[in-house]
């Protein structure tokens, strides 16, 4: 039987009070869906896999929610999200999320990525490319701009 040496036992104890501290900096996500698609489950995937923590509420209809969260109509997708106040829309990657959370743009209340481009977190297929598209941040107003350029799920 093998012996745990002083360095390995301290290490390990560290490790466990580590634990907690960084499950707690871990953004947490909370997401509205329909209960039958599967591309928002692949968004979500992305997201644990990106160390997000998520919950997942499947509803009979988005729209409620969207409408209670001040989505603008016109950046619609496939499902809602909120993470730290940030207004979320359809399959915007992790990357992005984490940008407008460490620089929390001036005036802007969410990132959207509109309709459903090819190769986004969730919407990836096998044979084909991905997309380059358009995070947009939108405003309280509505008011939305370009934010930042992806191609999948990393910035161009």
């Amino acid at each position: 039987m093998a012996r745990i040496g002083r360095r390995g036992f301290l290490g390990a104890g560290l490790a466990m009070l580590a634990t907690p501290l960084l499950a707690q900096r871990a953004p947490r996500v909370e997401v509205w869906r329909d209960p039958n698609c599967g591309c928002c489950g692949g968004w979500i995937d992305h997201l644990r896999a990106e160390g997000f923590v998520v919950t997942d509420h499947r509803v009979a209809s988005v729209g409620a929610v969207r409408a209670q969260l001040g989505t603008p109509s016109d950046l619609l997708s496939c499902h809602a999200a909120r993470v730290e106040g940030l207004l979320i829309e359809g399959h915007v990657p992790a990357h992005a999320i984490r940008l407008a959370l460490a620089e929390r743009p001036a005036g802007v209340v969410g990132l959207a990525v509109p309709a459903m481009p090819a190769g986004t977190p969730g919407m990836e297929a096998p044979g084909i490319a991905p997309e380059v598209y358009d995070v947009i941040a939108w405003r309280a107003d509505g008011s939305h701009v370009p934010w930042l350029r992806m191609r999948g799920a990393a910035p161009v």
